[in-house]
């Protein structure tokens, strides 16, 4: 994924108060950054956080971290944060594989994968956020009971882990091809690419993953 880069946008994460520095000192200590006991739920690649951010706003006893790598796309959410009243979220600019290293076993209930990035190249399957490969980091950190969500627009992507997930040894807990006609739309917040593809008639792809 080739993204233009704003010039500055480094510099304004690094010294963002809603942007955690030194994550991997959170580790297991994620309700004294919360100063709760609430369960955390996440987003990786969040792209401008505007799913996350409705989320936090009507659930404000559940804790929310939004993971985005890319800084250029990270500092539109921030700017959007600024905006809102809230203390139940915080913003990571790291990569989903280090996610092992920030959170402990068991520390996160429920994990978002929305619009991900499709590596629609075979040599790029393990860059997936389905694949195996980062199937493998979330069992690392969800709760027991917890679940996986994943949103696309892309069947090719979902037609892969609708293969990929079970290979990894979960379940596919419930899916649909055309989320927003189906029974899985209930409660539904949408991205901002969903809201766009949406507007234009396509189909929106859903399922959940829990642990085999």
């Amino acid at each position: 994924m080739r993204l233009r880069h704003i010039k500055g946008a480094e510099e304004t994460i690094a010294a963002s108060p809603y942007v955690i520095q030194e994550p991997e000192k959170c580790r297991g200590r994620w309700s004294e950054v919360f100063h709760n006991q609430n369960p955390i739920r996440i987003e990786v690649g969040m792209g401008k956080g505007k799913f996350l951010m409705e989320l936090a706003q009507r659930n404000p006893d559940i804790n929310y971290v939004g993971i985005e790598r890319y800084s250029s796309v990270l500092l539109r959410g921030l700017q959007k944060r600024e905006e809102l009243e809230i203390t139940n979220i915080w913003f990571l600019c790291i990569d989903a594989r280090q996610l092992a290293e920030i959170f402990e076993e068991g520390e996160v209930e429920r994990i978002y994968l929305n619009f991900s990035d499709p590596w629609p190249k075979d040599r790029h399957a393990k860059r997936r956020l389905t694949s195996p490969e980062f199937m493998a980091v979330y069992n690392k950190i969800l709760a027991r009971d917890g679940q996986v969500e994943f949103k696309t627009d892309n069947e090719g992507l979902f037609d892969y882990s609708l293969e990929s997930i079970p290979e990894a040894g979960w379940r596919i807990e419930a899916s649909t091809r055309d989320l927003h006609r189906s029974p899985m739309a209930e409660g539904n917040v949408m991205t901002e690419y969903e809201e766009k593809f949406a507007s234009r008639g396509n189909p929106i792809y859903k399922l959940i993953a829990k642990r085999g």
